[in-house]
């Protein structure tokens, strides 16, 4: 069983704020969830394949295909700061 303890370390580590009625809330209900989580557990899973999806996925993105890149003049057309070679930047480390 969980304790009120838990759920405020929890909540500080994920940077939450509850009050305390909230934290007994959450207490109550993450122990149920905890509780169901733990019956699962005495399911007898021998011979069971383990798998990531219950119904067969296939992808469908279709496959990557090369293609022709930007020429340097496309590519630095919209760029705010250039020198008809290269992309001028902010420098961002310095000696």
């Amino acid at each position: 069983m969980l304790t009120t303890d838990e759920i405020r370390k929890v909540a500080t580590l994920a940077r939450l704020e509850f009050s305390e009625a909230e934290l007994v809330q959450f207490t109550e209900q993450l122990g149920k969830i905890v509780s169901f989580v733990e019956q699962l557990s005495a399911v007898d899973t021998t011979g069971v394949e383990p798998m990531a999806h219950p119904l067969d996925v296939h992808s469908v993105l279709r496959t990557d295909q090369r293609q022709p890149g930007l020429s340097r003049e496309q590519a630095l057309a919209n760029s705010p700061s250039h020198d008809d070679e290269f992309f001028l930047v902010p420098a961002v480390m310095t000696r």
